[in-house]
């Protein structure tokens, strides 16, 4: 967990064959993550189904998101989707890099 000053756009490797998880903050009620994607998206047959809410925001680069009804979410810098627990869905396409910070609501539920 970081617990001084993290500068979100900065010390951003120029390429990685894994996206990059990394924990901000952490407590029962709450997770902030920051992910670094390089094209990265779900596997064809992969859906996360979530047991929290997820708040994403696209700080650097663009993704597109796919609910399972098929709705797609075009995100591009500076966008944010809350994505409610058990809503199943996809991440289609991302840049190289986008930088995105995911919030995780309610992880007790």
């Amino acid at each position: 967990m970081i617990t001084k000053p993290f500068e979100l756009l900065e010390d951003i490797p120029k390429e990685s064959k894994d996206e990059i998880f990394e924990l901000l903050l952490e407590n029962e009620d709450i997770k902030i993550e920051r992910i670094i994607s390089y094209e990265h998206t779900s596997a064809k047959d992969f859906w996360y189904d979530q047991s929290e809410g997820e708040l994403v925001v696209v700080l650097k680069g663009s993704a597109k998101i796919r609910y399972e009804n098929e709705t797609i979410h075009d995100l591009k810098e500076g966008s944010s989707l809350y994505i409610k627990a058990h809503t199943k869905h996809q991440v289609i396409y991302t840049t190289n890099p986008t930088i995105w910070l995911a919030v995780f609501f309610n992880k007790r539920s």
